[in-house]
């Protein structure tokens, strides 16, 4: 009898599983509501139906690919379930739509987007969402910048390997509060993704012959050429986009020297915001000669700040040292497009140094304490230093900087009064740019001559603000790379595209890394992938 009880109560869990994942495969299918399109969604007129999806994408030659679906409720309905306390506007201050990219059943990417992408009609009325992800060319809109994030930044490029694969999206709602609530899905859809062969010029691929004549000795080291050689594969691939020069220098000679991009050892490279880290060193030098005081000098003993607008007693207590350290508490910051004292909007002036001091200060943030990356402020310093160095930061860079450094070949940048613009831009040879590092590496000494002090160095490159994950010096960043379980400290100077001057703390390598990415999502990220899985494994072990 028992046993035939048993019997009876395994077929009735036999029959609800079965039940269950038939319940579980209906919704599944139900939910096949969201479609691919390769149309130019941005300039087609009238309404996509089904005669525009696509059931194939191929990832190389396709110009063009956007998802539709069709939601059964608004948004902000999904949040309210979410939260049913919440009011609208909290809701819609917390909470966007999730979108979950799979690449062959595997969880690639996951991103809760961010509360203020897409128009609240967009969350609160419509239902049916429209979304370009690929265009031939950058557009301003979430959904593009969203596709880079998953390519470029978080797997997607390297999840599709030569083949076809099947790619999948998933749309789900999010709520941020102490804790993520994320709804049931909301629609989901796949499409086949061809990504054909990338044919490359093989001759790219080999570690390149260092020339002569480079101005350093020539390195014996050993490294791993296979590594390297899989990094120049995929640069001539273009995995890793628009390198155009990577320099390594162990203790103090040349170990590789590789051009790419139709770059040469001559070529001068625009490396942007890695000038800043000049005013740094220029200004270390002015200190070191006496022409400043230190770097706790006060702006208002350079400036007449009452004569400016926006005067207020806060910029009384603006130091050298807030400039450097990007937090003098101005009201600036170029990664706020609102902020009235970006880089771009103090190009559009005709007095960049007027433009600065006239904008008012932050009314929260600490001077001295609380860093927003302020480009105008790095400006700022290259003028402090042309009116107190002898004939001006032109002449005195080059005695002082560049003729010791044996640097012949570069390009300031100038702003509208006729000074060496130290916001960015200095124009310069990867293997000129590496004795810059070098020198910081040599605690300021150049062939036997102190060019900074030992303490401007060390007060330069530590970390002197702290950010989420990196720090911030004297016009020079700070971070950690993790290599094999290993831990690397790195100081460097950054600039937009990925343009890196490396100096390693306790391994002997200076690196350099010239990049023409300009703007592209990503570019920081391929370097840094480049330096943990390429270069670094092959230059330490």
């Amino acid at each position: 009898m028992k046993s035939n009880h048993l019997f009876i109560l395994i077929t009735c869990l036999l029959i609800f599983c079965k039940n269950n994942s038939q319940s579980q495969n209906t919704l599944s299918n139900e939910l096949e509501n969201l479609y691919f399109s390769e149309i130019d969604i941005l300039n087609h007129k009238g309404k996509i139906t089904s005669d525009y999806y696509s059931n194939n994408f191929n990832l190389v030659k396709d110009e063009f690919l956007t998802i539709i679906f069709t939601l059964k409720k608004p948004l902000i309905k999904s949040l309210q379930e979410l939260a049913p306390n919440l009011s609208e506007e909290a809701l819609l201050s917390k909470g966007n739509f999730q979108f979950t990219y799979l690449i062959n059943d595997e969880i690639i990417y996951v991103e809760n987007l961010n509360t203020g992408a897409g128009t609240k009609n967009q969350k609160v009325e419509k239902l049916r969402q429209v979304i370009p992800l690929v265009t031939p060319e950058r557009i301003d809109f979430w959904g593009w910048f969203m596709w880079q994030r998953f390519m470029k930044i978080n797997g997607g490029q390297d999840a599709f390997t030569e083949g076809n694969h099947t790619l999948s999206i998933e749309v789900r709602s999010y709520l941020e509060g102490d804790t993520l609530k994320v709804s049931p899905l909301l629609a989901r859809g796949n499409i086949a993704v061809e990504v054909p062969k990338i044919v490359i010029d093989e001759s790219l691929v080999p570690v390149q012959k260092i020339q002569p004549h480079s101005g350093w000795e020539i390195s014996k080291a050993n490294f791993n050429h296979n590594k390297i050689e899989g990094l120049n594969r995929k640069i001539a691939e273009g995995r890793f986009e628009d390198i155009n020069g990577i320099v390594v220098i162990k203790e103090g000679e040349l170990l590789i020297e590789e051009y790419f991009n139709n770059a040469t050892r001559d070529s001068l490279h625009n490396t942007r915001s890695v000038g800043k880290s000049f005013s740094s060193t220029l200004l270390g030098i002015a200190i070191k000669e006496r022409f400043i005081k230190d770097e706790n000098a006060l702006l208002k003993d350079f400036y007449d700040l009452k004569s400016y607008k926006n005067y207020s007693p806060k910029k009384d207590s603006v130091t050298l040292k807030s400039l450097l350290t990007m937090s003098s508490g101005f009201l600036g910051n170029d990664n706020d497009y609102e902020s009235p004292g970006t880089e771009d909007k103090m190009h559009a002036s005709n007095n960049y140094v007027t433009f600065t001091l006239d904008l008012p200060m932050h009314k929260t943030k600490v001077t001295g304490r609380d860093f927003a990356y302020f480009t105008a402020g790095s400006n700022l310093l290259g003028d402090i230093i042309h009116k107190s160095v002898p004939e001006g930061l032109d002449s005195y860079a080059d005695k002082k900087l560049f003729i010791p450094l044996d640097i012949t070949k570069y390009r300031w940048f100038y702003t509208p009064q006729n000074v060496p613009y130290t916001g960015g831009g200095i124009r310069m040879r990867a293997i000129d740019f590496a004795k810059y590092g070098q020198l910081y590496k040599n605690e300021g000494k150049w062939k036997g001559k102190q060019i900074l002090t030992k303490d401007w160095v060390k007060k330069s490159v530590a970390r002197q603000v702290a950010l989420d994950d990196v720090y911030y010096g004297y016009q020079f960043w700070n971070k950690t790379y993790t290599v094999n379980n290993k831990e690397y400290e790195v100081s460097y100077c950054n600039g937009n595209g990925g343009n890196r001057i490396l100096i390693f703390k306790n391994i002997p390598f200076v690196i350099v890394i010239t990049t023409s990415a300009y703007n592209k999502p990503g570019s920081n990220a391929n370097v840094d992938k480049m330096m943990t899985d390429y270069i670094l494994p092959a230059i330490i072990e």
